[in-house]
């Protein structure tokens, strides 16, 4: 009994193995049988086939292009904000130096002892090289015209013979740059 369906599987089988085997035979006739027509219109349709792959692949090339240009400039523009934040907060800190530095101004012209003007003097130059290594200039106008983008105008004075109107005549608290930004204005006495 198991003999005969041993047998029936393998003629099953081979019946299945000669159907496909015929199939395959008929696929190849036919495609050496093509009429000549036939081959042109598939290789125009490969052609343009073809062409319109090559165009896709050349769009997708093109906005990788611009998606990769574009994330250099968020990522250059990013760093350069971030610098400038972390720049401005070095500064916001500075700023809150300027009125020590006005008492020490103060200090050293009312000293009279030698030596306390002298440690006045090397705690100044300290703070000036502070300024110098954050890239913040002084500003100090005294006998220059008058600048309101840089200086603030408290007071007022006539004239001196000589002296022309509008011009500084003596600086009540300096002012402070960094990079052309004012940090502080200077508050000057200016001539009428």
């Amino acid at each position: 009994m198991d003999k005969k369906k041993t047998a029936a599987k393998q003629a099953e089988k081979a019946e299945k193995q000669n159907a496909k085997d015929a199939k395959a035979q008929e696929a190849q006739t036919q495609a050496q049988g093509a009429a000549p027509e036939n081959k042109e219109v598939q290789n125009a349709e490969l052609e343009k086939a073809l062409e319109a792959a090559r165009a896709e692949a050349e769009d997708y090339k093109r906005k990788w292009y611009s998606v990769s240009a574009e994330y250099e400039n968020y990522r250059k523009r990013t760093a350069r904000e971030s610098a400038q934040r972390y720049s401005e907060g070095r500064a916001d800190v500075v700023v809150k130096l300027f009125p020590i530095a006005d008492n020490l101004d103060r200090a050293y012209s009312a000293c009279a002892d030698e030596a306390t003007r002298k440690g006045v003097s090397m705690v100044l130059d300290a703070f000036n090289k502070l300024l110098a290594g954050e890239r913040i200039e002084v500003i100090d106008p005294v006998g220059e015209a008058f600048d309101a983008e840089k200086h603030e105008a408290i007071m007022a004075v006539d004239p001196a013979e000589g002296e022309e109107s509008g011009t500084v005549k003596q600086v009540y608290l300096k002012g402070y740059e960094r990079d052309g930004k004012v940090l502080r204005f200077a508050q000057v006495v200016v001539t009428r």
